[in-house]
């Protein structure tokens, strides 16, 4: 299978070929950040992306298991998205909720890192906005990956439209220009590269009326 990555320009694309699973680059480590002598941790780094590794969704309603594949793979997890589909409840309507994504990174995961947020309105309020690139900020440094179940339309950095309508469950696997833009990595990305970046902000958006695993 041809699989196609790009850069961060539109000008800079390139095509790599592929096995059925792609592994994303790693632009800084998954370690935590360090401490100094008093014990006051220091300010996370500028930009990161954690290393995973990325499958396509098997079927047109197991995003949420692939996303949480993709996600859990950045901590040494391998689960099949047959087993995650099990664990979530994931039928032909897909996965319920951000809460069940939620229960089964921490359950795979052996932690309880993970809490659900939740986006009500139709829009991302600025603290909403401010809440997330945090959350970014916090996790991604520590070696953990953010879910977010979206709907709706969004365009990311390249000018790039991404719909769901029906909604979607997207992982968050790096961050760069300190937390206000995000790089993603989509199951079911119709342009053929299987992530792409995005605004803080337009991913709260885009979130709205739904919520997030961090």
């Amino acid at each position: 299978m041809r699989i196609q990555e790009k850069s961060r320009s539109r000008w800079g694309r390139i095509l790599v070929v592929a096995a059925t699973i792609v592994t994303a680059t790693t632009a800084a480590t998954a370690a935590a950040p360090a401490a100094s002598a008093v014990g006051v941790v220091q300010a996370a780094p500028s930009s990161q992306v954690l290393d995973y590794q990325f499958q396509w969704q098997e079927t047109g309603y197991w995003c949420g298991p692939a996303a949480t594949r993709n996600a859990l793979t950045a901590r040494g997890y391998y689960n099949s998205q047959s087993d995650l589909a099990g664990r979530l409840g994931t039928t032909v309507d897909g996965t319920s909720s951000s809460s069940e994504i939620t229960r089964v990174l921490n359950e795979v995961g052996q932690t309880s890192f993970y809490e659900t947020k939740v986006i009500p309105g139709q829009s991302a309020t600025s603290d909403e906005i401010a809440r997330l690139k945090s959350d970014v900020l916090y996790d991604i440094p520590r070696g953990f990956p953010l879910v977010a179940n979206i709907v709706g339309q969004a365009v990311d950095t390249d000018g790039d439209s991404h719909s769901y309508w029906g909604g979607h469950y997207l992982a968050v696997v790096g961050y760069s220009d300190d937390g206000n833009t995000v790089k993603i990595a989509d199951s079911a990305d119709a342009n053929g590269y299987g992530w792409y970046w995005m605004s803080t902000a337009r991913l709260a958006d885009w979130i709205a009326m739904r919520g997030y695993s961090a």
